[in-house]
C-alpha cells in the first residue's frame, strides 16, 4: 500500500463496510460497500465495473464512461483549490 503519492487524490468521508446478509435469505452473502457521494459521481447508481486485490488493499476499474467522469470530478476539484 502506497499511500498518499503523486498522481493520487484522496476522497474524503468515503465509508467502508463489510455487509452480511443473513435476514431471512437461504444464502448468507457477504460484501464490502464503499459508500460516498464523490464515488456516485464517477460510477453511476447500477453501473458495473470491476475490482481487484493488491498489496495493501483493493482497486477498482472503470470503464470509458466512468473514466471520463473521473477526469472531469478531477478537473473540478483542481478547479476548486486555485
Amino acid at each position: 500500500m502506497s499511500g498518499r503519492a503523486q498522481g493520487k487524490t484522496e476522497i474524503i468521508g468515503a465509508k467502508v463496510f463489510i455487509h452480511r446478509n443473513e435476514l431471512g435469505n437461504k444464502a448468507i452473502t457477504f460484501h464490502i460497500d464503499v459508500e460516498s457521494p464523490e464515488l456516485n459521481k464517477i460510477i453511476k447508481d447500477g453501473e458495473r465495473t470491476y475490482c481487484g486485490g493488491k498489496k495493501g488493499g483493493i482497486f477498482i476499474g472503470l470503464k470509458k464512461g466512468m473514466i471520463e467522469r473521473a477526469k472531469e470530478y478531477l478537473a473540478n476539484r483542481k478547479a476548486l483549490f486555485l
